[in-house]
C-alpha cells in the first residue's frame, strides 16, 4: 500500500496548466471575445434565416391548415344545425297541420253522427207519435164503446135491482136518467 500512483505534480496536471496557474473559462477570455461575438451573430443570423425560411412557414402552414379545418368543421356544423332546425320546424308544422286535420275530421265525424242520430231520433219520434195517436184513438174508441156498454150495463143492472127489490119493472127513461146523473158525479 505504500505504492504511489503518481507524484504530486501529476495530480495537479488535471486542474492546472503548465506554469502553475489556471486558465480562464474560454467564453470569458478577453482575447477571443470579439471573435466569439462575431461567430455568435453569424450563428444567430443563420438560425434565424433557417427557421424563418424553412421551419416557420411550415408551422404557419400547419396552423393555417388547422384553423381552416376548424372553421370548415364549424361551418359544416352550423350548416347541419340549420338543416336540423329547418327539419324540426317543418316537422312541427306538419304535426300541427296533422293535429288540425285530425281535429277537423273528428268534428266532422261527430257532426255527421249527431245529424244522423238526430234524423233517426226524429224519425223514431214521428213513428212513436203516429203510434201514440193511433193508440189514443183506439183507447178513445174503446172508452166510448166501454162507456156506452157501461151505461147499458148500469141501466140493465139498475133495472134488475129495482125489479128484484120491488118486484115491479121500472120505467126505462127514469132508470137511464138516474144512471146518467150518477155517472156525471
Amino acid at each position: 500500500m505504500a505504492e504511489s500512483h503518481g507524484n504530486a505534480q501529476g495530480a495537479t496536471a488535471h486542474t492546472e496548466a503548465d506554469g502553475g496557474h489556471k486558465a480562464p473559462f474560454p467564453p470569458f477570455q478577453k482575447d477571443t471575445f470579439a471573435s466569439q461575438l462575431v461567430s455568435l451573430t453569424i450563428a444567430f443570423v443563420a438560425l434565424y434565416l433557417i427557421s424563418s425560411r424553412l421551419a416557420l412557414p411550415r408551422v404557419r402552414k400547419t396552423i393555417d391548415d388547422r384553423q381552416n379545418t376548424i372553421e370548415g368543421d364549424l361551418a359544416e356544423a352550423q350548416k347541419l344545425r340549420d338543416q336540423s332546425d329547418a327539419a324540426l320546424k317543418a316537422y312541427e308544422a306538419d304535426l300541427a297541420a296533422a293535429r288540425t286535420r285530425a281535429q277537423a275530421i273528428g268534428n266532422e265525424t261527430r257532426e255527421r253522427l249527431n245529424a244522423a242520430a238526430d234524423a233517426e231520433r226524429k224519425a223514431l219520434e214521428a213513428q212513436l207519435s203516429v203510434k201514440l195517436a193511433d193508440a189514443e184513438k183506439a183507447i178513445a174508441s174503446t172508452r166510448s164503446a166501454a162507456m156506452s156498454n157501461v151505461r147499458g150495463i148500469a141501466s140493465d143492472a139498475a133495472t134488475a135491482i129495482v125489479q128484484q127489490l120491488t118486484g115491479a119493472t121500472p120505467d126505462k127513461s127514469l132508470v137511464d136518467n138516474a144512471v146518467e146523473a150518477s155517472m156525471k158525479g
